[in-house]
């Protein structure tokens, strides 16, 4: 019988502990959650969903004015010099020799390349060659930009 009454104490006993670890764990929340403002899921689905921006037809409306930051983002007329879209496009994979690519400066790797032809070059940084994609993923390089950036891979691994 006293197996009974200290096991039933025991239990108790815990019972009560996790009872008062709960009420303790239930005012911590809602203290720190009394500073929370009020929740308005309408406004955060609006917020999330609505356009990033207009499209306007010239002659069939007039566009709003535009902000100053879309003007300062317009990008400068004219090619992007071959370093610069190794810089932006290319470094990541030929700086590094990342899935095999050349390192940019190790002539034994890119002397059989350049011994292919810059017609090989072009055609292979075009189309992508096996872990490159089409045009190491500049979709908006020309083929003279792309020749640029080859030709200053090519001069820099010589």
């Amino acid at each position: 019988m006293s197996q009974d009454k200290e096991f039933f104490t025991t239990f108790f006993s815990i019972m009560a502990g996790l009872a008062v670890f709960a009420i303790i764990l239930v005012i911590i929340a809602s203290q720190l959650t009394s500073e929370v403002t009020e929740y308005k899921p309408e406004k955060i689905v609006i917020e999330n969903i609505k356009p990033v921006g207009e499209v306007y037809i010239a002659g069939e409306s007039e566009p709003e004015a535009a902000p100053a930051a879309a003007a300062a983002t317009t990008v400068a007329a004219g090619p992007k010099s071959g370093e610069e879209v190794y810089n932006s496009n290319c470094l990541a994979c030929h700086g590094t020799g990342a899935a095999g690519a050349p390192k940019m400066g190790d002539a034994a790797a890119w002397a059989p390349r350049i011994a292919a032809g810059m017609d090989s070059l072009l055609a292979n940084a075009t189309n992508g060659l096996k872990a490159m994609p089409p045009k190491g993923l500049c979709m908006t390089c020309s083929t003279e930009e792309l020749q640029g950036a080859i030709e200053y891979m090519v001069n820099k691994s010589q």
